[in-house]
């Protein structure tokens, strides 16, 4: 099959699956994520569907759809653009193709800890940010609590400084942000689907990845790497995303309650990840690999001058300003 015919016919299965009798289309959601039914954002979304259903008395549906099964999210992100009831959890890198500001979301040591993310999303200035997203590209935001962990490198061999990643094929998220910060970290970053990283490193497609503990040890990517450096390099943290012009067609309490449902969901994923990680921890090095803490400050350093390339200097320094003045 000619590669346009496969994509229009991909098209077509998409809007069947997702498709609901025209008197429920407007009330139901259908939420796609890449990840797996063991990661704690697979319990929040659950949670979600749980809060959603109840407390809108029926009136609203959510329906989850696991490991990428539509589409991945950046196709599921025009889908919500184009006005489809669908929703995912997306970073601030993926977000920043629509809404620059957003990007910074996701570059190299922003905040110094979970708190401070959390502080930031909450903000006025995030909130800005959320508003000009919805306006130009008809994407609303229900929360933006969904923490999901540090990222951490996974690769075949101890890594100790940057130095040790030249050459080094590196799965990355294809937004300019996270390819910018691999590339600086001294890695080749190479954009690869979630679903396709463990047959990548399997087939040495790739030699190595970065991911948060929860999205490794659901992948099983335990079994194709040896070693784990913590950089701590982005704090992931994700949005529950879907259409604007959707949501707009809810009355005012549906409206709230969709909002409340992801806040809570929200935190209650972000609150097993934490919960997780340690225990993954243990279980990693049980499992043989050797996970290991690198000077931080070399990687910190080479990292910096992503900010400038990518044109967030100033915002830097107006996120720094703000989270030091909240602070004191």
């Amino acid at each position: 099959m000619m590669p346009r015919l496969r994509y229009i016919y991909g098209l077509v299965i998409v809007v069947q699956l997702l498709a609901a009798p025209p008197a429920i289309a407007a009330k139901t959601l259908n939420v796609i994520t890449s990840l797996s039914s063991s990661d704690p954002m697979y319990a929040g979304l659950v949670r979600f569907k749980q809060e959603v259903e109840t407390q809108s008395q029926g009136s609203l549906a959510i329906r989850i759809f696991i490991g990428s099964q539509l589409g991945n999210d950046s196709d599921m992100l025009e889908q919500a653009i184009l006005g489809a009831n669908v929703a995912v959890l997306a970073d601030g890198g993926r977000l920043a193709v629509y809404q620059h500001e957003l990007g910074i979301l996701g570059a190299p040591y922003l905040v110094q800890n979970q708190a401070q993310l959390k502080q930031l999303t909450r903000s006025a200035l995030f909130q800005s940010w959320a508003d000009k997203l919805a306006a130009r590209a008809g994407l609303h935001i229900f929360s933006f609590n969904w923490w999901q962990g540090a990222r951490h490198l996974l690769t075949q061999h101890a890594v100790v400084e940057p130095a040790d990643l030249a050459g080094i094929r590196m799965r990355t998220i294809g937004a300019p942000v996270w390819i910018e910060t691999i590339a600086a970290m001294g890695a080749t970053p190479t954009p690869l689907a979630w679903a396709e990283v463990y047959s990548g490193l399997q087939q040495q497609v790739i030699d190595a990845a970065e991911a948060q503990f929860t999205g490794m040890w659901g992948a099983r990517l335990y079994e194709v790497v040896s070693h784990v450096t913590k950089t701590g390099h982005i704090q992931l943290i994700s949005g529950l995303v879907g259409s604007e012009s959707w949501f707009q067609s809810l009355s005012p309490a549906q409206q709230q309650v969709i909002s409340q449902a992801a806040v809570t969901a929200g935190e209650y994923a972000s609150q097993q990840v934490r919960q997780a990680e340690a225990a993954i921890e243990q279980q990693l090095t049980a499992q043989g690999i050797m996970v290991s803490t690198p000077d931080i400050s070399r990687f910190e350093q080479v990292t910096k001058p992503v900010y400038q390339r990518l044109d967030y200097a100033a915002l830097y320094d107006e996120v720094r300003t703000y989270l030091t003045g909240s602070d004191q």
